[in-house]
């Protein structure tokens, strides 16, 4: 007897569009943003520093350096116009402001039309100023990020000493607290986030800078620097960490300049109407203020930023219809019936992690995305032993290797079982295995070789591929790894070196690299556990020294060179095809062997020297195909 499904079917959702993964609608709407102009200054002046509110519709600025004096006057902004509010008690300018437009905290700043610097401290509490204790330090030109009740202050210059600071305090609503210096000393300077996760950008150290230190509450740590150096900048100052915007300066010319902090590296985006120097900013990457400061003369404009576009931290919008394999649907735009399937070029992106403990490239890496780990490499002084295993979110140092080395291989599940092989210099042929706790020397490679590829997703079992020997001599051979030696097997048909690949003992990739000249390759060659085919499926951009994650029939290569490129390329057992770029492009980086074309990780990396960058890659798998025309 037939049942009511079988007589009457089953219901089909219908759609007016295709959906797509998140990943690509970030792809068709990515982050941008814009200066708008705002209301102006009721009084014009420079030496603001930077000022409290959250961005467009509020903005409280106080003192600064007015045509002839300095001044004590305060004004807020609601997004239209300037309103005078109650003055400062101490006039001043060069000093730094924080918080909101109803509870605000301004540090420091040069005192009464005087060279001499102060550290004055004062509240607001959205009607009137009220001193409380004073800096340790009095300084100037310095950056302060938090609230009224958690402030840091960081960096400045005192006249009186005279010099640059690298001294930092942090504020609890009572006193001042000296804590963690910056790296570099520095003065008008730029900053964001907050007393725990705060980040330091630009300034004159002297010279000018570019360089950006991010604080996580008791230490700084020189991150990814700005692309133009500049000093008398300003920022969004209510921004994160991981997410600001920095804008205007002095490079030395007045500049305009907007650049856009993802929590991984700067990216320059559109300038400001008003090239200055000497302004003040506030609010955050999204929504942000600027107004004031300094071109030929004082400036009292105003400019608003605000984005549009997908959010690069953001997560699917609730209601969001995501690309689902198995999906049926009826398309009521195109009259088509259609279904989701597997396959296809991943659509995806690569997004930022947290940087490694280190910098390096050339370095060994084994497991996936969220269990990984880096061994040696190569360092801003030189070879480095160190180790440092990630979990998805955070690196974490391990024990050195027992035989530090560069252009050195790894393979291996995870972070607690892996293997590293071959490096130079010079050329090594020692082999350690990892346990998750401690390295130890293993069974030697037959030959010593370095720039090598290697294939397997268990510490016991894998093939080490290519290469070179001394002086610089491409290779064919191939060894296999039982757990416990190296046995030499088939070569590769081509001679290679600085190679990448995929997969396991039996089912793996070789591709790319360069011979013993420079000249990069395209070639593709397959592995059966018994000997290598070449295939007829290239790269579409010939490179060597890529990072590299996935299987014999679905796989990833990333980065490369020459020139230095974050070109993203997917294996689908066949052909490869061009997806998503890495944000940052480097060669020699890290990747993750035992992961998979829908999920890889990036890390290190050389461009114009040795880098800690991360780079997540997350991707859907799928193909949207009509199943009935219209």
């Amino acid at each position: 007897m037939s049942d009511y499904k079988g007589i009457k079917g089953f219901q089909v959702q219908t759609r007016t569009e295709d959906p797509v993964p998140y990943a690509q609608a970030l792809a068709d709407n990515p982050y941008s943003g814009a200066w708008a102009a705002g209301g102006s200054f009721n009084n014009t002046r420079r030496g603001l520093n930077s000022g409290a509110g959250s961005g467009s519709t509020a903005g409280l600025i106080s003192g600064g350096q007015g045509s002839t004096n300095v001044t004590n006057i305060v004004e807020q902004y609601n997004g239209t116009a300037w309103t005078e509010k109650s003055d400062l008690n101490t006039a001043r300018a060069q000093m730094s402001t924080a918080g909101s437009v109803t509870a605000a905290i301004t540090t420091g700043g040069e005192d009464n039309n005087s060279p001499t610097d102060t550290g004055k401290t004062e509240i607001w509490d959205g009607s009137s100023w009220t001193e409380v204790n004073d800096l340790q330090d009095s300084r100037r030109v310095a950056a302060q990020v938090g609230t009224t009740t958690a402030a840091l202050y960081f960096g400045g210059f005192n006249n009186s000493q005279p010099g640059y600071s690298a001294l930092v305090e942090s504020f609890n609503g009572t006193n001042w607290t000296e804590t963690g210096d910056l790296n570099t000393a520095r003065a008008e300077h730029a900053g964001s986030g907050t007393t725990t996760a705060a980040l330091a950008f630009g300034g004159f150290a002297p010279p000018r800078t570019a360089v950006t230190e991010s604080w996580n509450g008791s230490a700084w740590t020189e991150v990814s620097d700005l692309n133009t150096a500049r000093n008398e900048l300003a920022s969004s100052t209510g921004g994160t960490y991981t997410a600001a915007i920095a804008f205007g300066g002095g490079t030395p010319t007045k500049t305009g300049a907007t650049e856009s902090w993802d929590g991984s590296s700067w990216t320059e985006v559109a300038d400001l109407a008003t090239a200055r120097v000497q302004l003040g900013g506030n609010g955050s990457y999204q929504n942000a203020l600027a107004y004031g400061g300094y071109t030929t003369t004082n400036v009292g404009n105003t400019e608003e930023w605000t984005f549009s576009g997908l959010d690069p931290s953001s997560t699917p919008a609730a209601g969001y219809a995501n690309a689902i394999t198995g999906d049926f649907y009826y398309n009521s735009t195109t009259g088509q019936f259609k279904a989701i399937n597997t396959g296809g070029a991943p659509i995806g992106t690569w997004a930022t992690g947290n940087t490694t403990p280190a910098s390096g490239y050339f370095w060994a890496s084994a497991g996936t995305q969220t269990s990984n780990i880096v061994a040696s490499g190569y360092g801003p002084g030189g070879i480095i032993s160190t180790s440092f295993t990630y979990d998805g979110t955070n690196w974490t140092n391990t024990p050195n290797v027992n035989t530090g080395r560069e252009q050195v291989s790894g393979f291996g599940a995870s972070n607690t079982a892996a293997l590293i092989a071959g490096g130079t210099t010079p050329f090594k042929a020692n082999t350690e295995s990892w346990n998750g706790s401690a390295w130890t020397e293993v069974n030697d490679l037959n030959t010593a070789k370095c720039q090598g590829a290697v294939a397997g997703t268990s510490y016991t079992s894998g093939i080490f591929f290519g290469g070179r020997t001394p002086p610089n001599t491409a290779l064919t051979e191939t060894e296999s790894w039982n757990g416990t030696s190296w046995t030499e097997v088939n070569n590769l048909n081509t001679a290679i070196k600085s190679i990448a690949g995929f997969g396991i003992t039996t089912a793996a990739i070789s591709v790319g690299g360069a011979l013993p000249s420079p000249d990069t390759q395209t070639g593709t060659e397959s592995w059966n556990g018994t000997s290598w085919t070449e295939v007829s499926g290239t790269l579409n951009t010939g490179r060597s020294s890529m990072g590299s994650s996935g299987t014999q029939t679905l796989g990833l290569v990333f980065g490369g060179t020459p020139p230095t490129t974050g070109k993203t390329e997917f294996w689908n057992g066949t052909s490869w095809t061009e997806v998503g770029d890495l944000a940052q492009a480097a060669y020699g980086r890290g990747g993750s062997p035992a992961g998979t074309s829908g999920s890889a990780l990036a890390s290190g990396g050389e461009d114009s020297a040795p880098r800690n960058y991360t780079e997540e890659w997350t991707a859907a798998d799928f193909q949207i195909k009509s199943v009935t025309t219209s």
